[in-house]
């Protein structure tokens, strides 16, 4: 089944000229015309018909070609207009251009300059709609990109705050604030099971009713957690299969999620909407990863309790024995054999509780649950690099640009970075502006990731010069840009490679200072990319300096 083609409508109040152009010419081709003999009939029409092009007769009875042209202009109608005249009248076509026509035929015309004329005129009516749908698109996926960004940056934080956070009633509440937050819900709780009476209690909650919070701390059912502390699995229920249950009163949509030791259901997590909007997959998916840490939370709490009871009751047994320093001696060692048993323990419960999750956690947040108790700064340094895609700006058009305000912004940056690693930071800047046509944040990017390198590849005490000049080359001028340090250098060898992608020296070490810096071999990519050359000078012990040159916009 052939797909309709664009819409046409044609204004011409002559029956010759409307039967040659719709019936003889667009019509065959597939084209849907509509076909009005006067500028005020085709005014209505251009509303209700939506054309994606306009032919108009500039000599229409009544209102001209012309005057369509303003009424359609004053609707905010922006469809492209190709005006037909008689020869003799190009006056009147260059007031029609003057008004936003698109194009014009000249009568007669033949069949053949009518296509010709309408696929010139779609085409760029195709080209824009592309152009929009691609930014709508590029719109929903940034936004898209940065709620991930958010939602794992919170999961992060609560990780972070499993292992920071001594107080649990602080921790429980930091926890549900994050699982509230990852699932966009109004309100939520947490429900811990009590051991002696296996009894769930209201251990946190967020945004319930006075009434209900004044109930922290004490025995407490919303109606549906009791059924998925039996089942052991998640619940999203919504709508009027909800009402049947007592936290309809908070809401319409709710989703609960148990937290499990080893399999054994210890609590729940509950958060609620108020709105009948379901939760989702990825809802469901970021708060089981909520109720993983509140699991490793309870048993950090556990362990710890056990740790600080066993200690107290060790230390009142050293203080009140009477007996000898060798038998004193003989405890302390038991206490310590003691003390890293419940310590062996923890870290088995851990890896248990990783292998029994791992199938439900995503990558990153799988990879930052084994490393909390390992490495917190590894964590810390994650979380500083998924806010730059944010910042990943979606692309940015190329613009003129002065590298002599780059360079001093880029050199302002690494002041203090220098001065940590005791080296000093200089610029040399062309004493007019130096204009490139290119992307702000991918030179930028490539500049700094010079001069980070280029501080971490110096000795304290050393140099480092960013200088900036216009030359000319092939009658053409070129902005030309030198990062140079006195450090310590590169053999002929690792020169060779500098820029390859697999090679295992791509010189991004310098990420330590100021940032992630990228590799030598996408600095390459970019400078080449804006038409540029860059290169690099390098002698062992006696530093480098990496020029790069880019073409200069009109001055």
């Amino acid at each position: 089944m052939n797909t309709p083609r664009e819409r046409i409508l044609l204004v011409e109040n002559d029956p010759e000229v409307s039967d040659l152009i719709a019936r003889q010419t667009l019509q065959p081709l597939g084209y849907q015309v509509q076909v009005v003999g006067a500028a005020g009939p085709a005014i209505q029409e251009a509303v209700q018909f939506s054309p994606d092009v306009i032919l108009a007769n500039l000599k229409l009875p009544g209102l001209s070609g012309k005057d369509l042209l303003v009424a359609l202009s004053s609707q905010g109608l922006e469809v492209p207009i190709i005006v037909i005249a008689e020869k003799g009248f190009e006056g009147d076509v260059i007031q029609a251009f003057r008004l936003g026509a698109a194009d014009y035929l000249s009568w007669p015309v033949r069949e053949a300059e009518v296509v010709s004329a309408v696929e010139r005129v779609l085409k760029q009516v195709r080209s824009r709609r592309e152009r929009e749908m691609l930014a709508r698109q590029l719109k929903q996926t940034n936004q898209e990109l940065q709620r991930r960004v958010r939602e794992l940056t919170t999961l992060l934080a609560i990780g972070k705050a499993v292992t920071s956070i001594t107080s649990q009633r602080t921790l429980l509440d930091k926890i549900l604030e994050g699982a509230v937050y990852v699932t966009e819900a109004d309100t939520g709780w947490i429900l811990l099971r009590e051991e002696k009476s296996k009894t769930f209690i209201l251990s946190a909650c967020h945004n319930l009713p006075k009434t209900i919070a004044d109930k922290v701390n004490q025995p407490w059912e919303d109606g549906i957690s009791s059924l998925v502390a039996l089942s052991g699995e998640s619940l999203s229920i919504s709508g009027e299969p909800l009402k049947r249950f007592k936290v309809a009163r908070l809401g319409e949509s709710a989703l609960v999620v148990p937290v499990k030791v080893k399999k054994e259901v210890v609590g729940l997590l509950v958060v609620v909407r108020k709105a009948a909007t379901p939760f989702g997959a990825s809802n469901q998916s970021l708060l089981e990863a909520v109720a993983d840490y509140a699991s490793i939370s309870l048993v950090n709490a556990h362990l710890f309790k056990v740790l600080e009871e066993r200690a107290k009751s060790l230390q009142q047994t050293a203080d009140s024995s009477q007996v000898s320093e060798k038998i004193k001696d003989e405890l302390f060692e038991r206490v310590c054999q003691k003390l890293s048993e419940p310590l062996d323990r923890a870290i088995s419960e851990m890896k248990a509780l990783l292998s029994e999750k791992k199938g439900k956690l995503g990558s990153d947040q799988a990879g930052s649950v084994r490393n909390i108790q390992e490495n917190i700064e590894q964590i810390e340094s994650v979380v500083a690099a998924v806010a730059a895609l944010q910042e990943t700006d979606a692309p940015r058009q190329r613009s003129a640009l002065d590298l002599n305000e780059l360079g001093r912004q880029s050199i302002t940056r690494f002041q203090g970075v220098s001065s940590q690693a005791g080296v000093s930071l200089f610029g040399e800047f062309n004493p007019a502006p130096v204009l490139i046509d290119a992307t702000a944040s991918q030179i930028a990017k490539a500049l700094e990731s010079l001069i980070s390198n280029a501080i971490q590849y110096n000795r304290k005490g050393g140099q480092v010069t960013v200088r900036i000049e216009r030359i000319k080359d092939g009658g053409s001028s070129w902005a030309h840009v030198t990062v140079k340090d006195n450090g310590l250098g590169m053999d002929k060898d690792r020169l060779a490679h500098l820029f390859d992608r697999n090679s295992s020296d791509t010189r991004t070490e310098g990420q330590q200072f100021g940032g992630l810096a990228i590799s030598t071999y996408l600095v390459k990519e970019i400078i080449t990319a804006h038409g540029g050359k860059i290169w690099v000078e390098s002698e062992p012990g006696k530093g480098s300096t990496f020029h790069f040159t880019l073409l200069s916009a009109a001055q």
